[in-house]
């Protein structure tokens, strides 16, 4: 790798975190002209990111570790490899859940639960939206955008079930707190949710 010398591995693991995000973001936005070229830059996302997993977890750095082994499970869910992002999300969970942060606990279980509803196993993604709402609930000052984006999954699930009261309630908090920051694009997806809800 052409990173700078003399830096400490979780300097390095930061380098390689934000360049395999710039590159994914970058591919996302502008995605490359062959199939070729996707999966060459989907396949270098990865090893950064896998790279910087085992930098931050030989260094004991527990935060770090977390978001990079959910960034890790976006990649392998970006590339199909459910299991593979699967096996991420819950590692990100349990090293969360162990070191007793609730913020990047709530953050990494809402993640979780996205994979879940994404793969139709609902009681699952249910569950990990409750615990992450619950998180949220819990602190004197929740970050609004984080709140706002684990009430939304779980307005979505209550809706697509069936529980219109239950989703009502979600979008109208998830609504308030899109506001506040603001996100118009969030208070718009609430509000026509609302408007279909009645």
């Amino acid at each position: 790798m052409d990173d700078a010398a003399g830096g400490s591995p979780v300097e390095r693991a930061h380098e390689l975190v934000n360049r395999a995000w710039t590159l994914r973001s970058s591919t996302m936005a502008s995605p490359p002209a062959t199939r070729a070229e996707v999966e060459k830059a989907a396949a270098q996302v990865q090893r950064c990111l896998a790279e910087a997993v085992a930098l931050f977890r030989a260094a004991g750095a527990i935060t770090e570790l977390v978001a990079a082994l959910g960034k890790l499970g976006h990649a392998e869910e970006d590339a199909g490899r459910g299991d593979a992002a699967l096996a991420c999300r819950e590692e990100a969970v349990a090293v969360a859940r162990r070191a007793g942060h609730p913020m990047p606990l709530a953050h990494a279980v809402r993640h979780l639960g996205d994979l879940h509803r994404r793969a139709g196993r609902l009681a699952r993604a249910e569950a990990c939206y409750a615990e992450a709402v619950a998180l949220y609930r819990g602190q004197d000052d929740p970050p609004a955008l984080d709140y706002a984006n684990a009430l939304r999954p779980m307005a979505i699930l209550k809706e697509s079930t069936g529980r219109a009261g239950e989703a009502r309630i979600l979008w109208r908090r998830a609504r308030d707190l899109y506001g506040t920051i603001p996100v118009r694009e969030g208070v718009a997806e609430c509000t026509e949710h609302l408007a279909r809800l009645g």
